[in-house]
């Protein structure tokens, strides 16, 4: 049985061999996948987690933290960029808690300047990480916190440019940067019936091309369920290595 084990890396600081097992795994699940974009959206990000069952590399996630001036307010962003799990350790959390000890961590800098998570999903399974994480986010299948929409939607504007359509909520690039292969875009009818899961349908119907669905929620403790909120703590408490 794979047992993950997860740790954080600021970019600079990744070991260059590690790389090209990235790609590898990302190519393995994504199509479209460009080997020089990949390693320049890599160089862009901040910090990345691994995670490794006995050294083997099953999988990661990028990060990006940057500050956002909203209404008059300052705020902190959380961007997530490319993600992937092996499909041999789906199912463990440790890629949550390590997401939400790193949150916590650069919370612990300004913690009294809100922090909010910004995601892209071209998937349904990222988007069900929401649902893991917070209590409030947006867009939610209950309809519920649209308060959070014109922050989402100026978030993404900053971003991505012309790229973000406003009108669907959805990030659409010209060309796919990424898209789930096949096998992985599928979703079977007991899962589809799943009200997260046919929300996520309704909302990106053009997910199979790579179009990627805005979400976003705050990442404070209040908003926190139990299953990260003990890590995220643990970050702000402990700090970044």
């Amino acid at each position: 049985m794979t047992t993950l084990a997860a740790r954080v890396v600021r970019v600079p600081a990744l070991d260059p061999a590690l790389v090209d097992p990235m790609y590898r795994l990302y190519a393995a699940h994504y199509d479209a996948c460009d080997p020089v974009r990949f390693r320049s959206d890599l160089a862009g990000k901040d910090h990345v987690i691994l995670l490794e069952d006995d050294g083997r590399l099953c999988g990661f996630s990028t990060a990006v933290d940057h500050p956002f001036e909203w209404k008059g307010t300052r705020l902190r962003v959380l961007f997530s960029g490319d993600t992937i799990i092996d499909r041999s350790a789906w199912g463990q959390q440790a890629l949550s808690r390590a997401f939400a000890r790193l949150a916590g961590a650069l919370h612990a800098r300004e913690p009294a300047v809100p922090l909010y998570w910004l995601l892209i999903s071209k998937g349904h399974r990222t988007y069900r990480y929401l649902s893991v994480f917070a209590r409030r986010f947006f867009p939610h299948p209950s309809g519920d916190d649209e308060d959070l929409l014109p922050l989402a939607g100026a978030i993404a504007a900053a971003r991505f440019g012309a790229d973000f359509d406003p009108a669907r909520g959805v990030v659409a690039f010209p060309r796919s940067l990424g898209q789930l292969k096949p096998e992985l875009a599928d979703v079977p009818s007991r899962l589809s019936r799943r009200p997260e899961v046919a929300f996520f349908l309704q909302r990106n119907p053009g997910y199979r091309s790579g179009d990627e669905l805005v979400c976003l929620t705050r990442l404070d403790p209040d908003n926190l369920r139990a299953l990260v909120r003990a890590a995220f703590l643990a970050g702000m408490a402990d700090g970044l290595d």
